[in-house]
C-alpha cells in the first residue's frame, strides 16, 4: 500500500518533484529510510528517474505503449 501511495503521488505530479515536496504531498507520513528504499525500487523497475531537481514518473503502462505503437504504424 505504501509503494502504491508513493507511485500515485509521483505519477499524479506530472512534473519533476523534489523529495521534500513528495513527502508533503503524501497522504500519510513515510519513514525517510523506507522512502529511499521505495524510490530506489521504483527507479530500478523503470517507473521513475532521478534528476538533479527531484524525481519524475517515466513509466508508460502497456496499454499506452500499444496505443502509441498502433498510431505510429504506416503499414497494415
Amino acid at each position: 500500500a505504501t509503494v502504491q501511495m508513493i507511485e500515485e503521488t509521483i505519477c499524479d505530479a506530472k512534473e519533476v518533484i523534489r523529495i521534500a515536496e513528495l513527502k508533503r504531498r503524501l497522504p500519510r507520513k513515510v519513514n525517510h529510510n523506507a522512502l529511499k528504499v521505495i524510490l530506489t525500487y521504483l527507479q530500478r523497475s523503470g517507473k521513475i528517474e532521478f534528476t538533479p531537481y527531484g524525481v519524475v514518473w517515466i513509466f508508460a503502462p502497456k496499454e499506452d505503449v500499444d496505443n502509441i505503437l498502433k498510431k505510429g504504424r504506416t503499414w497494415s
